[in-house]
């Protein structure tokens, strides 16, 4: 019998795939999105950030819509400007309201858009790691791994713990 515990190479091979994946994950979040280069790239970045009013199930740089070719030009004419795309964003988001942001802010009660993931993904690992932890502490390795503490059971009734016994002594014998 083993006295310690040891990962299969598995687990261990599991768990160097994602703290690999962990590492590139951080190092993508860390440098942020590159910098458009041309003008159209510049306006696109731009626009995709914008909802269309006509089509509002798309963005102004994917809609077709004239109102959005007529948005597109006021953005490039805007950043020839000198205009920052926040300022841009932020003008037309004092016309149309905050809806024609297609990324709510990171403010108020549109936090909650924000933060919601990382809670759900957080809560997942903790009941994961609980529920890993529930499942191995009853497979101990051991000839006495599935022992009941009868009398510990104090829910039981009398008949019901005499029948427990049965059964425990019944399994006893069988596995012998």
């Amino acid at each position: 019998m083993r006295s310690g515990r040891r990962l299969p190479w598995s687990a261990a091979a599991l768990a160097g795939v994602l703290l690999v994946a962990a590492g590139a994950l951080a190092m993508v979040a860390l440098r942020g999105p590159s910098t458009p280069g041309t003008m159209n790239d510049r306006v696109r970045a731009v626009a995709s950030m914008l909802r269309c009013p006509v089509c509002q199930n798309l963005s102004v740089a994917d809609s077709p819509s004239r109102l959005a070719q007529q948005m597109r030009t006021t953005i490039a004419e805007e950043l020839r400007a000198g205009r920052t795309p926040e300022q841009i964003r932020s003008g037309f988001s004092a016309s149309y309201g905050e809806w024609i942001l297609l990324a709510p802010p990171k403010r108020g009660i549109d936090l909650i858009a924000w933060l919601a993931p990382l809670f759900l993904v957080v809560g997942a690992l903790g009941a994961g790691i609980a529920a890993v932890r529930r499942w191995t502490a009853g497979h101990t390795v051991g000839p006495h791994r599935d022992t009941v503490d009868v009398a510990s059971a104090s829910s039981l009734t009398t008949a019901d713990r005499r029948l427990l016994e049965r059964a425990l002594r019944a399994a006893a014998e069988e596995s012998e």
